[in-house]
């Protein structure tokens, strides 16, 4: 079965200041461009030799993965630690002289805070000597800040679909501004609206070639609407919370993500360290919806399938908004 999706473009704006982003753009809830946005000197300055320089011999861990598509569901990669000057050159390289599995394999640094148990990503704390040349667009009051990411990805490298999630526990409702530095990425997203075709094990999606998926297997895919765009470097990609996304990094790139708290701060868990937990609202309809999922377990297989079917109707009829698209 041929596999030809319909592609919506990702709408693109220039010279976006905050209050139009937050009187027109931001209350939409779907993704856009932001095209010349003043980031500060990382845009000229980022060049390798400057940031090996800078980033030093500190070591970073990494994903290094033997293929470009990396799964991680199924864990296709290993993790390693190299020297961030290091790993900065081998990332950039298509064929390794030194390398791990093979050389042709690929890089990922998604950074971590100092004590990831404790701490969040903060390039500011990680990464100081390069922080100061970026310039982030100050599209969120600092009180909902809840951390920036620092991304590099060899060339070639894709990322699994998936929303975005703090480590590997639980969900949680964080804006996110991708600032695409140097390099070009393609970005692919599903609306959280279409989360029932993407074949979820938790925050991922099973279907890791989006451009030509096991229609067999994954029948209902087929069904997702495919928002799609193209960064160059110095572009920034607004990501609303839930929203699903798979990249590509057609060239070596280095961006930056930054999060911040959409919901209101009473709707998060005070004791929440890493912000990976479900607001707390739905953590406590999940907890009920498990119980009465364990209940039906009770019942004779005819009866179990017709009362989920009832619970699946209610679902859709209480809790799905219409006018979301």
């Amino acid at each position: 079965m041929e596999f030809k999706p319909t592609k919506i473009p990702v709408p693109e704006y220039s010279g976006v200041d905050k209050k139009k982003f937050l009187q027109e753009l931001y209350p939409l809830r779907k993704p856009v461009v932001l095209r010349d946005l003043d980031l500060g000197a990382c845009k000229t300055q980022w060049s390798l030799d400057y940031m090996s320089r800078k980033g030093g011999g500190r070591e970073v861990k990494i994903h290094v993965s033997e293929v470009p598509q990396m799964d991680f569901i199924k864990k296709n990669f290993i993790y390693r630690s190299l020297p961030f000057n290091v790993f900065v050159r081998r990332a950039a390289e298509n064929k390794h002289t030194d390398f791990f599995i093979s050389e042709d394999e690929k890089y990922y640094l998604r950074s971590l805070g100092e004590d990831p148990r404790k701490d969040i990503a903060d390039i500011s704390k990680q990464f100081p000597e390069l922080a100061t040349d970026i310039q982030i667009p100050e599209f969120f009051e600092k009180d909902q800040f809840f951390s920036s990411v620092f991304r590099i990805s060899s060339p070639g490298l894709q990322l699994w679909t998936h929303y975005d999630v703090w480590y590997i526990s639980r969900n949680i409702v964080m804006d996110n501004l991708l600032i695409q530095v140097t390099g070009t990425k393609r970005v692919v997203l599903y609306s959280p609206r279409d989360a029932q075709y993407l074949y979820l094990s938790g925050d991922k999606s099973e279907v890791l070639n989006v451009d030509n998926p096991d229609l067999v297997k994954y029948p209902l895919f087929s069904q997702a609407r495919r928002y799609e765009c193209t960064l160059q470097a110095g572009d920034v990609l607004f990501i609303p919370a839930l929203w699903f996304h798979n990249t590509v990094a057609e060239e070596f790139g280095v961006g930056i993500n930054v999060f911040w708290k959409h919901l209101p701060s009473e709707f998060y868990d005070k004791t929440d360290t890493y912000g990976n937990k479900d607001p707390t609202a739905a953590s406590r309809a999940v907890q009920i919806l498990d119980r009465a999922l364990k209940t039906l377990d009770e019942l004779p297989e005819e009866y179990k399938d017709f009362y989920a079917r009832r619970m699946v109707l209610r679902v859709k009829a209480k809790a799905y908004s219409a006018n979301f698209e």
